[in-house]
């Protein structure tokens, strides 16, 4: 009897053992599946989060190309201590959207487009307040304007700049637009504000 009880024992441990790896195995199993889900999950996430990332940089609004602007001036400024000024307008052209933020660079050339010492003021002008930097999104056709200003006391004199033409350089740019500029100017100083969508001059 002890010895069948003994077997029988055994059998019973042994079933029982045997019946509980399979359901081991399955929960392993489980938890492993729900693991790989919830890698699944978060990599997914993440691409979504890039793809949002990437589509966002993709509408970027592109900065201003200097083929795409079309260079002019606007209205012309005179007043009293012989300061002389003029609104300078950059236009897109492209076809599409672009952005400028800056202040245009701006030279001075003679008559056969030699480059001429010249000085540059980013800020206030005599006619006008610098507006501040800020980014300007440009719609196909629009444009955005900037003020000079200069002085021309010395006409004529060693100490005066005859310019003919006049370099603009928009913000970011490595190339310029030229307008013509008969203009003296005062040891080649000028002085311009930053762009903006429009600017309130006073004479």
């Amino acid at each position: 009897m002890s010895d069948r009880h003994s077997i029988a024992d055994q059998t019973a441990v042994s079933g029982s053992t045997s019946d509980s790896r399979p359901d081991r195995r399955l929960r392993r199993t489980a938890l492993a599946v729900a693991a790989a889900a919830a890698l699944g999950l978060t990599g997914a996430g993440v691409a979504q989060a890039a793809s949002a990332g990437g589509a966002g940089a993709a509408k970027s609004t592109p900065t201003c190309a200097v083929s795409a602007l079309k260079a002019t001036f606007g209205e012309k400024l005179a007043g009293g201590m012989n300061h002389q000024g003029v609104v300078v307008k950059l236009r897109n052209l492209s076809g599409t959207a672009c952005a400028l933020r800056g202040f245009p660079g701006l030279g001075l050339e003679n008559s056969a487009h030699k480059t001429l010492s010249s000085h540059t003021h980013w800020g206030d002008t005599w006619y006008a307040g610098n507006p501040g930097t800020k980014t300007l999104t440009l719609r196909d056709g629009e444009s955005a304007e900037a003020v000079v200003s200069w002085t021309h006391a010395n006409t004529g004199t060693p100490q005066a700049i005859h310019a003919a033409y006049l370099e603009i350089t928009p913000p970011a740019a490595t190339r310029h637009k030229t307008l013509a500029f008969p203009e003296w100017v005062d040891n080649g100083n000028l002085s311009v504000t930053a762009l903006a969508k429009h600017i309130d001059v006073t004479d």
